[in-house]
């Protein structure tokens, strides 16, 4: 093995062991601050939120809307996407919704996300080709008027904002979902986009009552 393939694996055990190191600082300032903190963390969880995300690793849920551990709820994947045939947010939004009573779902998004910039790349991407298809067709039902956006970013940040509200609108359409507000008047479905220049969320205003409305016609799974 050359210096160079030891100095390579000395930065890759040292850079994992700090996570470690990390784990054990954060354990012991919770203590510090809650002596019954890890007492109450095991007893169960009860969150108020389900946030789901995109997987991009600079938007950690907690981290930019300061929710603590066992506030939220958390599910991500490329473009934070819903798609009625993936089992495994389908499964995250039963549960979330049946047996852990979220309050509120947060569909979360951000501008300059690959995914969706991806998507708007008229070429084969492989395996990725079918989950990107989801991401095409908010592209194809909004075809005119992100057509009419002349600015390239402007464009990619609006398609951001519309893939949102349309995984707004597919979390909706779920039994789950529609179910629960039916009996309870909650969960409350949010649109959320993050941005990189200034750190802040946008709300884009998901009027859940008037999107359940519309959808029903087609969707409703209450009947």
């Amino acid at each position: 093995m050359s210096e160079n393939d030891h100095d390579v694996e000395r930065y890759l055990r040292e850079n994992h062991q700090r996570l470690f190191e990390n784990n054990k600082k954060w354990a012991d300032e919770r203590l510090k601050q809650d002596p019954d903190f890890f007492k109450h963390l095991a007893a169960g969880q009860s969150p108020e939120y389900l946030w789901i995300g995109c997987s991009d690793s600079r938007i950690p849920a907690e981290a930019i809307t300061g929710l603590q551990a066992g506030e939220a709820f958390v599910h991500r994947n490329i473009a934070n996407l819903v798609i009625s045939t993936d089992l495994n947010v389908m499964s995250v939004i039963n549960y979330a919704v049946r047996h852990l009573k979220v309050k509120h779902i947060v569909v979360c998004g951000h501008y300059g996300c690959g995914g969706v910039k991806a998507a708007m790349t008229p070429k084969d991407m492989g395996l990725l080709n079918p989950w990107l298809r989801n991401i095409r067709d908010v592209y194809r039902l909004y075809e005119k008027e992100l057509d009419a956006i002349e600015d390239e970013k402007k464009r990619y940040d609006r398609l951001v904002e519309l893939n949102v509200m349309e995984q707004c609108r597919n979390v909706i359409k779920t039994a789950d979902v529609q179910y629960s507000f039916e009996e309870n008047r909650y969960p409350i479905v949010h649109g959320w986009v993050f941005g990189f220049e200034d750190g802040r969320i946008t709300d884009l205003n998901v009027d859940m009552k008037k999107m359940l409305g519309d959808i029903q016609k087609i969707y409703n799974l209450t009947d």
